[in-house]
């Protein structure tokens, strides 16, 4: 069994002019070298040019595995560095997209994270990766990666160990939760919610209320 582990820690290299409404975007992460600080809202020194959609308390780190990175490096035949999915933290040996929601990781000597929600690709993700439909290519493969809650703030560092602290119940993932949610998906969600288990974002209340709407009747 590998052991799981940060692989690389990524921030915004630049900023790049974009043609969204916010003119600008964050989206060129690169690795840094050495201990990076860790605060609740994210990496010491990164930005997010959009808070609107990005960023905040539930979305301080964006994670993606090495897993899904190889899976695009064999669709698209390129080399997909860490950092060009605008992801912090590049992980290899734990699941991102499987990852279950409410799931909690310790990552190195003191910092603790929760799994919180899939990423949603945009037009700014499209550009960045220059790729014909990527928007569409990446939601229906599924591989999205998963952003993270900041419980326990300190440092991390590329190498450093990645351990499962707790793992919810109710089995929903990430990747289940984008591709296919379901109503007993969205009630085991609200139970563990409501039981303490875990703490759902604002934003999965919208995400029931479209999935209620959908329903016969």
């Amino acid at each position: 069994m590998n052991t799981a582990a940060v692989l690389a820690v990524c921030r915004v290299h630049q900023l790049l002019q974009d043609e969204g409404s916010v003119g600008v975007t964050a989206i060129d992460k690169r690795p840094v070298t050495g201990p990076v600080k860790v605060h609740k809202l994210g990496l010491h020194a990164d930005i997010q040019a959009s808070r609107l959609h990005h960023g905040g308390e539930d979305q301080a780190l964006y994670a993606y595995s090495q897993a899904d990175a190889d899976y695009w490096t064999d669709q698209l035949q390129r080399e997909l560095p860490p950092g060009i999915f605008g992801e912090n933290l590049r992980v290899s040996g734990i699941e991102t997209t499987g990852a279950i929601i409410g799931e909690r990781w310790k990552i190195g000597l003191d910092v603790e994270v929760e799994v919180t929600s899939p990423r949603t690709p945009c037009a700014t993700f499209q550009r960045r990766m220059n790729e014909a439909q990527w928007v569409k290519r990446f939601a229906e493969a599924g591989k999205v990666g998963t952003y993270l809650r900041v419980l326990r703030t300190g440092t991390i560092r590329a190498g450093d160990h990645i351990h499962k602290l707790y793992v919810p119940t109710h089995g929903v993932s990430i990747g289940k939760w984008f591709s296919e949610p379901t109503v007993e998906d969205m009630e085991a969600l609200r139970d563990a919610d409501a039981d303490g288990e875990i703490r759902l974002q604002p934003e999965f209340q919208e995400a029931f209320a479209r999935l209620e709407r959908r329903l016969p009747g």
